[in-house]
């Protein structure tokens, strides 16, 4: 089976549990519950989402030699021993984490010290691990700001090299802080240095724009069909073959390059190009049972999208089995909790499992029986 090298950005998150919906006021105190203690950021989200649906992966992070550090180390190894292998132990440096503020009603949010990930580089990757691999993602580079430096010279040397190996790169970018260093950064500069190298680009919405179109941020949840799909020619533009925007309850944006861009993906470019290229669809999420949170939810969706593409599901398939990880991440408070194995997972869509409706009135689009809407 295809292994794939999940690198980047990892910490502990530290998840108090509220009971009932609470304003977070100045001077008050506000009794929760016990809290979890787990991994978080893209190499344990979306890593750990791969293994858990049955692909073979390699991690790499950087985290010190704390109690933090000690506790991701734990966590790793109990998951699958040798897992930890791949974390290189800083002396002296902080572990970067996270508290994450899961109040239930409203979306969550984070209080995140980036400790040892700001200082991670292009040589902190263990090129060796990338032979016999197929795929190289790497996530939260807008947190780590050794590689947003300088333009973004290491994030761009780092995909270049990664691109030597014959592998298939994907990145998750994640949010930049507005109001700090990686604030202000030329971020479609960096793209357009670095996008040649990445096959797969898969922001949220919000990071989207706030790298190509600041002026529309805050827009995220509420861009047009003809909005993505400007958006999209432009990330396609730059140089990636498949564009997969994060939507949260709007479900997923995907959009492909032509055969030859698709071609030249590496180790996991599709078999069956007629079935990836020049396709543009808006994905449903899937009805969840119970909603717990959505920390992870989006890495999730991405760990699922590439186990389906490692596995040769056509687009269509691979974006809907993308929604499906993404719903069973939000049935549990922490990242990992709800996902299940890939048979699992392909029971529940098999089922009936019954998907949300998106709204599209743009008549260029029509919607097939499983809510999927296509671009004609």
């Amino acid at each position: 089976m295809k292994r794939a090298v999940i690198a980047g950005h990892i910490d502990l998150d530290v998840i108090p549990y509220f009971p009932n919906p609470v304003e977070l006021v100045p001077g008050r105190l506000f009794e929760v519950g016990a809290s979890q203690f787990a991994t978080g950021g893209a190499v344990s989200n979306t890593g750990m989402t791969m293994l858990i649906l049955g692909t073979p992966v390699t991690l790499m992070g950087k985290i010190g030699d704390d109690s933090f550090g000690s506790q991701i180390l734990d966590i790793l190894k109990a998951r699958q021993p040798g897992l930890e292998a791949g974390m290189t132990i800083v002396p002296g440096v902080t572990t970067s984490y996270s508290i994450v503020v899961n109040i239930p009603g409203i979306d969550r949010m984070f209080f995140h010290c980036p400790g040892a990930n700001g200082s991670y580089v292009s040589d902190d990757v263990n090129w060796a691990k990338l032979k016999g691999a197929s795929l190289f993602h790497f996530g939260y580079p807008a947190f780590m700001a050794a590689m947003y430096a300088n333009g973004g010279e290491e994030l761009t040397k780092m995909y270049k090299t990664a691109k030597s190996y014959g592998v298939t790169t994907s990145m998750d970018p994640g949010l930049p802080d507005a109001t700090g260093p990686a604030g202000k950064v030329d971020w479609k500069g960096v793209l357009a240095r670095t996008l040649p190298y990445c096959d797969i680009f898969m922001p949220s919405a919000e990071e989207l724009l706030y790298m190509l179109a600041p002026e529309k941020v805050g827009k995220g949840d509420n861009l047009t069909p003809p909005e993505l799909s400007e958006l999209g020619s432009m990330m396609l533009s730059l140089g990636s073959a498949i564009v997969a925007v994060k939507l949260g309850s709007r479900g997923m944006y995907i959009r492909t390059a032509s055969k030859d861009r698709l071609s030249a993906m590496g180790a996991s470019a599709p078999k069956d190009l007629s079935g990836w290229a020049d396709l543009e669809m808006i994905f449903p999420i899937y009805k969840e049972e119970c909603f717990r949170g959505a920390t992870g939810a989006g890495d999730s969706s991405i760990g699922g999208f590439l186990c389906a593409l490692l596995r040769g599901y056509n687009l269509h398939d691979a974006g809907l089995f993308a929604a499906a990880v993404g719903a069973c991440n939000v049935e549990a408070p922490d990242s990992l909790g709800g996902i299940k194995t890939w048979e699992e997972t392909n029971a529940r869509i098999q089922a009936g499992w019954e998907t949300k409706a998106i709204e599209n009135n743009d008549p260029s689009w029509t919607k097939d029986s499983q809510g999927v809407w296509i671009k004609k």
